[in-house]
């Protein structure tokens, strides 16, 4: 098993004011790039959001091969929109990749 760090862009189509942008990293917590070398080195945060209400979520996942890591990684970001409250159609997820490897000796 390999440890992949994901990043999922996207758009919300609604605001997402401080308290939902706290509830999807509160959700994302436990896939925290952080606890990878790479995201120290790094220091990848789980979102991102910018001034055009365009997002990036970075999540740390453990799969056999990357498209198993980008699937789990996209149902990861749908599940904490979804618990701040964004359907699909509050928020638009564009195309999971694979940003980092981690793979411990």
């Amino acid at each position: 098993m390999t440890t992949y760090v994901i990043t999922i862009p996207g758009t919300f189509l609604r605001p997402a004011d401080a308290g939902a942008q706290a509830r999807i990293a509160r959700h994302l917590r436990g896939a925290d790039p952080q606890d990878t070398e790479l995201g120290r080195e790094e220091d990848l945060g789980l979102l991102t959001v910018n001034d055009d209400d365009t997002f990036s979520m970075r999540v740390e996942v453990t799969a056999d091969a990357g498209d198993e890591a980008r699937s789990a990684a996209g149902e990861l970001a749908t599940q904490a929109l979804r618990a701040a409250g964004f359907e699909e159609r509050d928020a638009a997820l564009g195309p999971a990749s694979v940003t980092g490897i981690d793979n411990p000796a």
